[in-house]
């Protein structure tokens, strides 16, 4: 069982985790950054302006690791989860600028 190949269908085993330069992450975070740091910013409330600052934070981390990070597997990883990170402070600082207004 420990010489078989690794199925392909796992999470894990993805190209875009395993052979990628990071560019497509890269290009994604920033297109997933811009809208939802423009949609935080236009709720006006204190937790819209604290997600979307902490976005664009996630963001600049994924370009500093994207150009900075010497292996590729956990360089790729790194930026898999700052995608991540972008998605669901996202997600709590729309909800909670519901609850505010």
């Amino acid at each position: 069982m420990t010489n078989q190949e690794p199925d392909p269908n796992f999470v894990r085993n993805q190209p875009a985790l395993r052979r990628s330069r990071g560019t497509e992450w890269i290009v994604v975070g920033g297109i997933f950054a811009a809208v939802t740091v423009t949609v935080l910013l236009l709720t006006g409330t204190v937790p819209g302006i604290v997600g979307a600052v902490v976005n664009a934070a996630a963001f600049v981390a994924m370009v500093v690791v994207r150009f900075v990070a010497p292996l590729q597997r956990p360089r790729l990883w790194t930026l898999a989860i700052l995608l991540g990170v972008i998605a669901v402070s996202s997600l709590v600082a729309i909800l909670l600028a519901i609850a505010v207004t």
